[in-house]
Protein backbone atom coordinates (compact mmCIF):
# COMPACT_ATOMS: atom_id res chain seq x y z
CA UNK A 1 0.00 0.00 0.00
CA UNK A 2 1.11 3.68 -0.86
CA UNK A 3 0.54 7.10 1.16
CA UNK A 4 -0.40 7.29 4.27
CA UNK A 5 -1.59 4.45 5.81
CA UNK A 6 -3.41 6.47 9.02
CA UNK A 7 -5.30 8.55 6.46
CA UNK A 8 -9.01 7.13 5.18
CA UNK A 9 -9.33 6.44 1.36
CA UNK A 10 -11.32 8.49 -0.41
CA UNK A 11 -13.49 6.11 -2.16
CA UNK A 12 -14.18 5.00 1.65
CA UNK A 13 -17.74 5.90 1.68
CA UNK A 14 -17.34 7.54 4.79
CA UNK A 15 -19.40 10.32 5.93
CA UNK A 16 -17.84 13.13 8.33
CA UNK A 17 -18.85 13.17 11.53
CA UNK A 18 -20.37 9.18 11.81
CA UNK A 19 -19.82 7.27 15.05
CA UNK A 20 -18.53 3.60 13.73
CA UNK A 21 -18.73 2.54 17.54
CA UNK A 22 -20.29 -0.60 17.18
CA UNK A 23 -20.37 -1.16 13.85
CA UNK A 24 -19.11 -5.05 12.69
CA UNK A 25 -15.92 -5.34 10.67
CA UNK A 26 -15.39 -7.76 8.46
CA UNK A 27 -11.87 -8.91 6.90
CA UNK A 28 -11.74 -9.94 3.48
CA UNK A 29 -11.93 -13.71 4.91
CA UNK A 30 -14.49 -13.27 7.37
CA UNK A 31 -15.90 -11.17 10.69
CA UNK A 32 -13.16 -10.09 13.18
CA UNK A 33 -15.46 -8.29 15.58
CA UNK A 34 -16.46 -5.20 16.03
CA UNK A 35 -15.48 -1.51 16.24
CA UNK A 36 -15.30 -0.22 19.85
CA UNK A 37 -13.55 3.44 19.80
CA UNK A 38 -12.30 5.10 16.38
CA UNK A 39 -10.50 8.08 15.76
CA UNK A 40 -11.02 11.19 13.03
CA UNK A 41 -7.83 12.71 13.07
CA UNK A 42 -6.59 14.48 10.06
CA UNK A 43 -3.65 11.73 8.42
CA UNK A 44 -3.28 9.97 12.03
CA UNK A 45 -7.22 7.77 11.94
CA UNK A 46 -7.67 4.63 13.49
CA UNK A 47 -10.11 1.90 14.65
CA UNK A 48 -9.71 -0.22 17.99
CA UNK A 49 -12.07 -3.80 17.24
CA UNK A 50 -12.56 -5.47 19.60
CA UNK A 51 -12.58 -9.39 18.64
CA UNK A 52 -14.72 -11.35 21.10
CA UNK A 53 -14.33 -14.51 20.89
CA UNK A 54 -12.34 -15.17 18.10
CA UNK A 55 -8.93 -14.35 19.42
CA UNK A 56 -9.74 -14.54 22.89
CA UNK A 57 -10.64 -10.82 23.91
CA UNK A 58 -8.06 -8.72 22.04
CA UNK A 59 -8.23 -5.31 21.05
CA UNK A 60 -6.74 -4.35 17.64
CA UNK A 61 -5.90 -1.31 16.35
CA UNK A 62 -6.54 -0.91 12.79
CA UNK A 63 -4.87 2.27 10.68
CA UNK A 64 -7.49 3.99 8.41
CA UNK A 65 -5.93 3.11 5.52
CA UNK A 66 -6.84 -0.47 5.97
CA UNK A 67 -10.83 0.19 5.82
CA UNK A 68 -11.77 -0.88 1.95
CA UNK A 69 -15.11 0.63 2.59
CA UNK A 70 -17.56 1.57 5.16
CA UNK A 71 -21.37 0.22 4.80
CA UNK A 72 -23.75 2.68 6.84
CA UNK A 73 -26.94 0.47 5.93
CA UNK A 74 -25.28 -2.64 6.94
CA UNK A 75 -23.54 -0.81 9.73
CA UNK A 76 -19.70 -2.63 8.78
CA UNK A 77 -16.39 -1.96 7.60
CA UNK A 78 -14.67 -3.82 5.39
CA UNK A 79 -10.82 -3.78 5.69
CA UNK A 80 -8.38 -4.97 3.56
CA UNK A 81 -6.80 -7.99 5.58
CA UNK A 82 -7.25 -11.22 6.52
CA UNK A 83 -8.01 -12.35 10.22
CA UNK A 84 -4.72 -13.95 9.78
CA UNK A 85 -2.84 -10.60 9.52
CA UNK A 86 -5.42 -8.79 12.71
CA UNK A 87 -4.59 -12.05 14.72
CA UNK A 88 -0.92 -11.55 14.58
CA UNK A 89 -0.79 -7.37 14.51
CA UNK A 90 1.26 -6.10 17.56
CA UNK A 91 -0.77 -6.52 20.77
CA UNK A 92 -3.18 -3.37 21.86
CA UNK A 93 -3.37 -2.72 25.27
CA UNK A 94 -5.60 0.77 25.36
CA UNK A 95 -3.96 1.78 29.09
CA UNK A 96 -0.31 1.70 27.30
CA UNK A 97 -1.05 2.35 23.97
CA UNK A 98 -3.57 4.94 23.06
CA UNK A 99 -1.69 7.97 22.20
CA UNK A 100 1.60 6.17 22.44
CA UNK A 101 3.69 7.34 19.26
CA UNK A 102 6.13 4.42 19.24
CA UNK A 103 2.85 1.95 19.56
CA UNK A 104 1.60 4.11 16.62
CA UNK A 105 4.88 3.92 14.35
CA UNK A 106 4.93 -0.09 15.13
CA UNK A 107 1.64 -0.49 13.85
CA UNK A 108 1.89 1.76 11.18
CA UNK A 109 4.92 -0.44 10.03
CA UNK A 110 3.01 -3.75 10.40
CA UNK A 111 0.11 -2.00 8.56
CA UNK A 112 2.24 -0.99 5.96
CA UNK A 113 4.27 -3.52 5.38
CA UNK A 114 1.29 -6.15 5.11
CA UNK A 115 0.09 -6.99 1.70
CA UNK A 116 -3.45 -6.44 1.01
CA UNK A 117 -5.99 -9.15 1.49
CA UNK A 118 -7.33 -11.12 -2.07
CA UNK A 119 -10.51 -10.28 -2.76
Amino acid sequence: MTGNIWAYRLTVGRLEGTDLVGYAVEAVDGSIGHVDKHSSETDASWIVVDTGPWIFGKEVLLPAGTILRIDTTERKVYVDRTKEQVKNSPEFIRDKHLGDPDYHRSVGGYWGDAPLGRF
